[in-house]
């Protein structure tokens, strides 16, 4: 066989353009994603709070000075008015605005630097063997930084509405030129970190107005139990109420739009005079609301643009990949890109009306929750214990409470957060079954595999309608008699028949009913899980309910440190007490001789009867029992090894005179009343 010279040539390697072979038929390329570059601010973030920390030393020093505190400490044995003191969590007196503010300002600090690549501003690129302990040490660091914000405005001196106004004004610009600077940042969203800081800005907005108008209104001298609102609130207690008008109403549809209105009135909390929410609550209240929209920003940066770039990458190709799977949209490629795009657009759609929906539940929640507490407090105050407790408890401080009673308002943070996650889950899910499976089928008229399944079934369903009817019926008319204004039953026989006749149609109904409790109280249970005023289990184990737990030890702190008549009566003592106050001042002028002699005598009568009725209420305080000589218990050996202390007869004997009604001493006033 013979060849050319030409076929045995060596074969050339030679370079080929493969993106030539698309020259002859251009195709329009989709822009490409936008990158975000990690931007630094102009104003250098660790240099700045190194210069906003030494700032907040030197005016700590400053105040102290200015406090006139020989001693740092003494703040701790008096409880107030001591940079060592950032406010009084007790007073119910005082302006709440600037301990809000403060800890919505701790709160937002948190929600970001959870997910922050820096948690420390003093430090950049973060290893990630250390990040964790960072974001330790940040926990911490933040509460030291915003502490000189709380002092400033618990000393209640001029100077520190002055520094107030330079600290709260230094952080909400620098924070403000940074965002200008840098609007956009590479983490989760580009706007994530710009609108994450919009709480920080308001409550820093606010620190510097609320400040500012404290250093033009001037300080307030007066203290706690100065104030006039718990004179005011037992005034109101003691008020003569006016009897409620009674109205009838002329038709049923009244009384049920009077019944509406009532339910919805007990969701809206309006604020009263004679009671004012106790710091504490007020700063939880806050915090849940700033905790809600920290939790919507994550829940819609977290998913929305995930499905807009989803959305954006569907192509031809998406025809088939559905085919690999079985799954025949259309015969068209672009017809199927159109559906898909569609489903993609209801399923944003979904998940943004479920996280409203949350956002909404949430609220309404919050502001039935301060509906609660204030009937809760108000029901303490009074002595109503078993409202709250299943049994009788003392309202006195203990170690679980203190600690519940310092941590709530993290809890019921942490429980809002935790609640509109699951909310939103649950809603979503709800909200595709209805859109996917009952309103897309009806509108195309095609894929009714809800209304099939259902339609399958449909005699058993009309069975157990046409039967639980027909025993409300006859149980109405045949078994159920009116006899001279009571109710019998009658026909007994026919009833014992009918009981074993539907025995089975019953067990079928039973499992019905069933499934439809449990349905029921997961639905309850996830709408009131951002609530720690109620419990979600029965009564009988809501101890086991650690919310709940928290919240009813909170509220025996806070009734026996707080309770309004408490409160009156020791500023009716320290007035007698005290030398200065109004009460003693009048005493002094009566001994003095200053008043007239023809008001001398009832003004001493007056005396002595607040005099003797100070002493009878405080012979007969029960917390004060356990302070008295005669009251302490005796302990034996053997009592002590049995675990049941023993009471010596004396303290028995002194606790039944007390208790006894036949044992109250006769006031002298009334005596001398007589005599007069």
């Amino acid at each position: 066989m013979n060849h050319s010279k030409d076929e045995f040539q060596p074969f050339e390697y030679s370079y080929y353009d493969y993106s030539d072979w698309y020259s002859n038929n251009p195709e329009p390329t989709k822009p490409p994603k936008e990158v975000i570059l990690p931007c630094d601010p102009t104003a250098n973030d660790a240099i700045f709070h190194i210069c906003i920390l030494s700032a907040s030393l030197v005016i700590l020093l400053i105040l102290a000075v200015l406090s006139r505190r020989n001693k740092l400490c003494q703040g701790f044995t008096r409880g107030s008015s001591s940079i060592l003191s950032p406010t009084n969590f007790l007073d119910q007196t005082k302006s709440k605005g600037v301990a809000m503010a403060v800890f919505g300002l701790l709160f937002s600090k948190l929600a970001v630097l959870v997910i922050a690549p820096d948690p420390l501003p003093f430090s950049k690129d973060t290893p990630a063997e250390i990040k964790e302990f960072m974001k330790i040490t940040a926990i911490f660091y933040y509460p030291i930084l915003y502490y000189p914000l709380m002092v400033c405005s618990t000393l209640q001196h001029k100077a520190g509405f002055v520094f107030g106004v330079l600290l709260s004004g230094g952080h909400f610009g620098v924070q403000l030129w940074q965002k200008l600077d840098c609007p956009k940042t590479p983490e989760l969203y580009k706007f994530y970190s710009l609108l994450a800081t919009l709480p920080q800005l308001a409550c820093l907005a606010y620190l510097c107005v609320q400040f500012a108008l404290l250093f033009i209104r001037g300080t307030k001298t007066e203290e706690d139990l100065d104030s006039c609102y718990y004179s005011d609130y037992v005034k109101g207690l003691l008020k003569k109420k006016k009897p409620a008008a009674i109205s009838s109403s002329s038709s049923d549809k009244a009384t049920l739009v009077r019944r509406l209105l009532d339910v919805a009135k007990s969701y809206i909390y309006i604020p009263e005079k004679v009671f004012r929410f106790p710091l504490k609550l007020a700063v939880s209240v806050f915090v849940a609301l700033v905790a809600i929209y920290h939790t919507a920003l994550l829940l819609v940066v977290l998913v929305v643009p995930t499905l807009h770039i989803v959305r954006a990458g569907i192509d031809e190709n998406i025809a088939f990949l559905l085919l690999g799977f079985g799954i025949i949209l259309s015969d068209d490629r672009m017809e199927v890109v159109k559906i898909v795009t569609f489903y993609t657009w209801l399923l944003e759609v979904c998940y943004l009306c479920a996280m409203t929906l949350s956002c909404m539940v949430s609220l309404v929640m919050l502001m039935r929750t301060m509906v609660l507490h204030r009937s809760n407090l108000r029901g303490l105050y009074k002595g109503d214990i078993y409202n709250l407790y299943k049994s009788q408890k003392n309202l006195r401080p203990s170690k679980s409470g203190v600690v519940c009673w310092m941590g709530l308002t993290g809890y019921q943070a942490a429980v809002v957060c935790l609640g509109m996650v699951i909310q939103t889950v649950v809603f979503f899910i709800c909200f595709l079954f209805l859109v996917f499976l009952i309103i897309i089928p009806i509108f195309h008229g095609r894929n009714l595999m809800a209304f099939e399944i259902a339609g399958k079934a449909w005699p058993a369903w009309v069975t157990i309608t046409l039967i639980t009817v027909l025993q409300h019926v006859v149980a109405k008319f045949a078994f159920v008699k009116k006899d001279a204004g009571t109710r019998d039953l009658n026909n007994r026989e026919s009833l014992f028949l009918l009981t074993y006749l539907l025995f089975l149609i019953n067990t079928v109904v039973g499992l019905i009913v069933a499934i439809w409790r449990m349905v029921i109280t997961a639905l309850y249970n996830i709408l009131h899980l951002g609530r720690v005023d109620i419990s979600l289990l029965h009564r009988s184990a809501e101890s086991y309910d650690p919310a709940y737990h928290y919240y009813t030890h909170f509220l025996k702190v806070e009734v026996s440190q707080t309770h309004p008549v408490m409160k009156a009566f020791c500023g009716l003592l320290l007035d007698l007490m005290v030398e200065g106050g109004r009460v003693g001042q009048k005493i002094r002028e009566a001994e003095e001789g200053i008043q007239e002699s023809s008001q001398s005598k009832p003004t001493s009568s007056r005396r002595i009867r607040s005099r003797w009725q100070l002493v009878y209420t405080l012979v007969n305080n029960p917390s004060l029992l356990g302070s008295r000589k005669h009251f302490r218990t005796t302990q034996s050996l053997e009592s002590v090894l049995n675990g049941s202390p023993k009471r010596s007869k004396q303290t028995s004997s002194k606790r039944e005179a007390v208790k006894t009604p036949s044992a109250e001493p006769v006031p002298p006033s009334e005596k001398q009343d007589k005599s007069d």
